[in-house]
């Protein structure tokens, strides 16, 4: 499994997170396992092969950080999502917008341009050409921002 695959099952966990009862940690210990994979190689390819220690760990550090750092990541999202509220943007784009935002942020070891453009690639997979944009726009402007202080 590469860096793109993992950050992309974050993104999916990041997603369920939005509308689950389960905390983080319970998420995470539940479909971080090889019969979690096997069930849904079937559905999504990005499952085909389990996470080995440093990628499961990688997928922790995105997903807890989002989840512990989501009011913060939506603020930027809201801030640069300019004529739209928070509350019509697709989940799954949310969850796109936020992994990549966390790892700009709060991953030194992550090129800042990686995460956007991974971001940018997997939101290809999911959204609309216009949601695509829009997700683009909203990190680039970010990225401008946020970045240049």
């Amino acid at each position: 499994m590469v860096r793109n695959t993992a950050r992309e099952i974050a993104i999916h966990l990041s997603y369920e997170l939005s509308f689950t009862d389960k905390t983080a940690e319970e998420l995470l210990d539940r479909r971080l396992t090889a019969e979690s994979f096997s069930e849904l190689a079937e559905e999504d390819d990005v499952y085909q092969e389990a996470p080995n220690a440093k990628q499961a760990a990688y997928i922790r550090r995105l997903v807890r950080g989002v989840d512990e750092h989501g009011a913060e990541l939506d603020g930027y999202i809201e801030k640069y999502a300019k004529g739209w509220k928070f509350s019509r943007i697709p989940l799954v784009a949310s969850a796109i917008m936020r992994v990549a935002m966390y790892e700009v942020m709060y991953m030194p070891d992550v090129p800042d341009a990686a995460a956007i453009n991974e971001a940018v690639e997997i939101a290809k997979k999911y959204e609309t050409p216009e949601t695509v944009k829009f997700i683009n726009g909203i990190l680039g402007s970010f990225s401008r921002q946020e970045l240049s202080q």
